[in-house]
């Protein structure tokens, strides 16, 4: 298949003419098009395109806001600045994405309806209005703004409130399919209304809204709590307002590793050993005095300026509990490639509020005939657990599922030595060995 470059219509008749390209290869791809479109059931039912019959059914529309809320990754919240108190009496409201109820929808939504979208200022008003004064001062227009004069109101209002909520990030055409950037820093003026409001010492909550990961660990710095909902969506107003004052814990995990800066790009959990790795005792750009003599510095694999790990790893994420993993366990030392298997971890909730936790399973092996990942996400489960409960965890893997495709393109599971970990993200720690037979 092909999408709107027109080539087949317009060369494929000659290349089968020059013998180029055979029927055979033509009648091969046809065939699979029809058996997908068949088991699609196109042909019984080939039209799509009638209207919708509902729209912003309630049940719709409690699945968006679930989602969201879900989808939204807590990243910091130092001395439990959230979930807020409706006892606090002003909240300032502020930042570009705080009322943008298109940008809100994401990239690629063309049938979305922003006159639908209830933005995180929308919620605030609509939910909490009637306890705790709210403030809105947006600070800057739109995500690229440069113009600072709208600043100065936000910090003034941030004087007078008990906690400033500032929702900055991108705007939805910024992300998304041929809309690369070579900076991801906050664009405009964003930085800048950050570094501002924190200043002003009032509690500062940042929401992000964004497509993208993005370089913020200023802003994250700047920052008493983080959150970072990409792009939410329709309710994405009301899911961030459940997480603000604790109506539900933040459970979102990073599904991509959160570089420090884009050079630290390209940065992932799942990469290729290198010959000589990081060892987390290496010389940082400060610590060089002043004509240093010419060394290598040990020649390990890391950054002068930032170091060897990302801002945030990939499956990271905070909640409103504090989850602890321990006793893990797997039922045999060594299996055969038909075997599953089975691996058990302790985890508890030694926080003060009910919280729902994604327990990761990750693998390595640790020999191939080609080179493989130092960690590959293997499985996750989601557990909700009250406080002070703990429950053991349990994951059930084939052993099949360690098999990847070698240098003669087969796809097979090769006997070794393996190292299994269960965690809360990439950088979970907590590991057993077993190994793998014919």
């Amino acid at each position: 298949m092909e999408m709107v470059s027109g080539t087949y219509i317009h060369y494929l008749k000659e290349l089968v003419e020059e013998g180029k390209v055979s029927i055979d290869d033509i009648d091969r791809s046809v065939a699979n098009i029809l058996r997908v479109k068949f088991k699609l059931g196109l042909f019984e039912n080939p039209y799509t395109g009638t209207p919708q019959s509902v729209k912003y059914d309630k049940a719709h529309l409690a699945a968006a806001r679930q989602s969201a809320a879900e989808g939204t990754v807590m990243l910091k919240n130092d001395n439990a600045t959230l979930p807020l108190s409706t006892d606090i009496k002003r909240i300032l409201v502020t930042g570009p994405m705080a009322d943008a109820p298109h940008d809100q929808l994401g990239t690629w939504a063309f049938d979305g309806e922003k006159d639908s979208t209830v933005t995180v200022l929308d919620a605030l008003r609509d939910i909490y209005g009637d306890k705790v004064q709210i403030i809105y001062e947006p600070g800057l227009g739109y995500s690229r703004d440069k113009n600072t004069a709208g600043i100065a109101k936000a910090v003034s209002a941030a004087r007078n409130a008990d906690a400033v909520i500032a929702v900055v990030g991108e705007e939805a055409i910024l992300s998304g399919e041929a809309h690369s950037l070579a900076d991801i820093n906050l664009l405009g003026a964003q930085g800048e209304l950050i570094e501002a409001l924190s200043r002003t010492g009032k509690p500062l909550v940042t929401v992000f809204v964004a497509g993208r990961p993005l370089t913020i660990a200023k802003q994250v710095e700047e920052s008493d709590a983080v959150l970072y909902s990409f792009h939410p969506g329709t309710m994405g107003g009301p899911a961030i307002a459940d997480l603000l004052f604790g109506v539900v814990s933040p459970s979102g995990k990073l599904p991509v590793t959160f570089p420090k800066s884009v050079g630290q790009i390209p940065v992932y959990y799942s990469e290729k050993n290198t010959g000589r790795p990081a060892s987390g005792h290496e010389t940082l750009l400060n610590d060089i005095p002043a004509e240093a003599g010419q060394t290598s510095l040990g020649c390990t694999s890391y950054y002068l300026d930032a170091g060897f790990g990302p801002l945030f790893p990939f499956g990271y994420g905070l909640s409103y509990g504090d989850f602890s993993y321990s006793d893990l366990a797997i039922d045999k030392s060594s299996y055969g490639v038909d075997d599953t298997i089975k691996a058990t971890v302790t985890l508890s909730n030694n926080g003060k509020r009910e919280a729902t936790e994604v327990a990761q399973l990750y693998v390595r092996d640790m020999v191939g005939s080609i080179t493989r990942p130092v960690k590959e996400l293997k499985g996750f489960k989601r557990v909700t657990l009250a406080p002070g409960e703990s429950t053991q965890v349990t994951f059930e893997l084939p052993v099949s599922e360690l098999a990847f495709y070698g240098l003669d393109m087969e796809r097979k599971v090769e006997p070794g030595d393996f190292t299994l970990w269960i965690g809360g993200d990439s950088d979970c720690t907590l590991s057993t060995d077993f190994k793998v037979t014919q």
